[in-house]
């Protein structure tokens, strides 16, 4: 049996009762590695599991997904992901070959950001379509997350923003000697974030476009969702761009331009001043911290 566990979002004690028990009782147990981190190291949750760990990041599955699954056709094997399973789609493959292979799947659900979101007060059906945020380099740019964001905003949805990642990354140096290096580990974070949506809007404005998202709308900086210091901000989007919510992980979520009176109410917890409904309405508020 293949079995995908889903362990959370904060650290090793957010597993589930029934998928702790399956871990235990498994012959192999590997961890991806490459979707999402915990807060906590391998090593604690070899101790908690009582079971060897095997880090699986995105060099290991491309090139020995089929070893993964064969030992699975023959022995009870853990697939662990951080939060849920389906949380990321990259695991919908592995689940298809292992049907395609004959190999029976169970999958153990947990919690992750696409639920947890709801914390900061925004209600999860009001949500549009999640959208990620890659990072920029000098020579790539992409900004369609922008159109995605602004087709939410203008039918009066929240966009969930996933913020990159670059987890053992090979090195340029490394792809043209054919030598294995790797880039220190990198999280964007809200302020990136914003800072990249205030670049697009700045570019669309100087287009003559129509612009429904400026630099005053309302942005919720989210940091940590699930662990004991968890964070979350209220800002404008201008304001956002400065905030350090301090180590990874990070997301941004762009509230819609009206809100219900409970989610202003829930939203005013985070901010330095009530929001009220012209401030929904005009999707600008000031900020403050707080942490959970």
């Amino acid at each position: 049996m293949l079995y995908l566990i889903g362990l959370g979002l904060g650290d090793a004690t957010d597993v589930t009762v029934k998928g702790l028990e399956i871990i235990k009782k498994c012959e192999y147990v590997y961890l991806e590695g490459y979707t999402s981190i915990l807060s906590v190291g391998t090593d604690i949750l070899e101790k908690y599991y009582g079971r060897s760990v095997i880090v699986a990041d995105r060099e290991f599955v491309e090139n020995n997904a089929k070893d993964i699954l064969l030992n699975a056709s023959k022995k009870d094997v853990a697939f662990l992901v951080i939060g849920d399973p389906f949380g990321a789609t990259t695991h919908t493959d592995i689940v298809l070959r292992a049907r395609e292979m004959g190999i029976r799947v169970q999958v153990i659900h947990n919690a992750s950001i696409i639920n947890a979101v709801g914390c900061c007060g925004l209600q999860l059906y009001s949500f549009g379509e999640v959208v990620s945020i890659p990072f920029w380099t000098n020579n790539w740019q992409p900004d369609s997350f922008y159109d995605k964001i602004t087709a939410n905003f203008n039918r009066g949805l929240h966009t969930l923003c996933l913020l990159d990642i670059k987890v053992k990354e090979p090195t340029f140096e490394s792809l043209t000697r054919k030598k294995k290096e790797y880039m220190p580990p990198k999280f964007m974070s809200v302020a990136e974030a914003a800072h990249q949506l205030i670049r697009i809007i700045e570019n669309h404005r100087e287009s003559n476009e129509n612009i429904a998202l400026t630099e005053q709308s309302l942005a919720v900086g989210l940091a940590r969702v699930g662990s004991d210091d968890q964070r979350i901000i209220v800002s404008t989007l201008a304001e956002m761009a400065a905030i350090d919510l301090g180590p990874p992980l990070h997301c941004l979520v762009i509230p819609a331009k009206e809100l219900h009176p409970i989610e202003l109410e829930f939203l005013s917890g985070y901010s330095a001043n009530k929001l009220t409904t012209s401030d929904s309405q005009e999707n600008h508020c000031n900020h403050s911290t707080m942490n959970n």
